[in-house]
């Protein structure tokens, strides 16, 4: 049984593993004000070009989420996201539990526009309806969608035009960026977002995510904000060492490309196959649309998640590859796809 449930099956990359190992019998400083943590941060610097930023390392996805939307909101304010938006479906009302209600607008494709954002302001008159007052977007977004530096340079300018926080959730951020049709970087995205976060989850870490702060009015008392959520970890080094491992000699990217590589060569078999897609990825998510028998003779030997019903005969499937899927095992699955589907 082979798995493409998701990204994070496996522990962490050999090399995030062996300066683990090697930095755990030397003593740090607790709470993330340790050397290796420091190191992290200038690393980081150094590749969004901000030497302005704030930086925090949290330990996971909805965590960062619900402490950045709620920090950055007074309690009569409201985020803007796309309906698939991770804050509005598997965050389990980590948003709304913090007093904030998250307001959708449905997008095809995941992704959100000056126009859908319109709608919803449009909608929200006056002082008898929450104010939106942040938009929270994903890339890759969770259908497997990106933007390009257009749309984002659009949103941005959208964004300040109405005094709208733009908030960037990128917990497959290194999948977006070494995709074959990216065309922006992680300085274009410190540039057009007022805060985002780098995704280590997801991408060769064993548990982190480095939160990038660069409008000034989000930055003041954040530590506080992060400790009274339960957030600030006492080895937070631990967090630190694998940022520190991420961006030197170019592991992020190096990660994040091969989940990339793997998810292709999925995509040309389900394409080879005559089947049709749910979204269009170029990224390490992959939705194919099956029949329902194809699934069920899949499911013998493969772990992978339904998607969405299509009919009653066929759904979208969710296939996801990580920086450790083994090529041996996609190039297995093909052949067993090739034969199960009679192509």
């Amino acid at each position: 049984m082979y798995c493409f449930n998701n990204d994070y099956s496996e522990g962490a990359h050999p090399q995030i593993m062996k300066a683990l190992i090697e930095a755990s019998l030397d003593q740090h400083s607790g709470y993330s004000m340790d050397t290796h943590t420091e190191h992290a941060k200038e690393l980081i610097k150094k590749e969004i070009q901000r030497e302005d930023a704030d930086i925090h390392i949290l330990v996971g996805g909805t965590q960062t989420n619900m402490i950045t939307i709620s920090a950055a909101l007074r309690p009569h304010q409201a985020v803007i996201a796309a309906e698939t938006g991770h804050i509005n479906v598997h965050e389990t009302g980590a948003v709304e539990s913090t007093g904030h209600k998250v307001l959708t607008q449905y997008s095809p494709d995941g992704k959100l526009t000056p126009d859908l954002i319109q709608k919803t302001l449009d909608w929200h008159t006056d002082e008898h309806m929450v104010q939106p007052k942040m938009v929270y977007i994903s890339n890759t977004t969770e259908i497997g969608t990106q933007y390009t530096l257009s749309e984002l340079e659009s949103l941005s300018r959208f964004c300040r035009q109405n005094g709208l926080y733009l908030f960037l959730d990128g917990a497959r951020l290194g999948a977006a960026l070494t995709s074959p049709i990216n065309d922006m970087s992680l300085a274009d995205i410190a540039r057009l977002t007022d805060v985002f976060y780098i995704g280590g989850t997801k991408n060769g870490a064993l548990f982190g995510e480095a939160l990038v702060i660069t409008h000034p009015d989000l930055k003041p008392d954040f530590r506080y904000m992060i400790k009274q959520k339960g957030a600030m970890l006492a080895k937070g080094f631990l967090l630190g060492i694998q940022f520190e491992e991420l961006f030197q000699n170019n592991l992020f990217y190096d990660c994040a490309s091969h989940a990339n590589e793997m998810a292709a060569i999925l995509k040309k078999t389900f394409q080879d196959c005559g089947f049709s897609f749910l979204s269009d990825s170029a990224t390490n998510q992959q939705f194919p649309i099956l029949p329902n028998d194809l699934i069920e003779k899949l499911r013998e030997s493969y772990e992978f998640q339904n998607q969405q019903k299509i009919d009653d005969s066929h759904t979208a499937v969710r296939f996801v590859t990580s920086w450790a899927t083994k090529e041996e095992a996609v190039r297995r699955f093909t052949e067993d796809f090739r034969r199960l589907a009679g192509k």
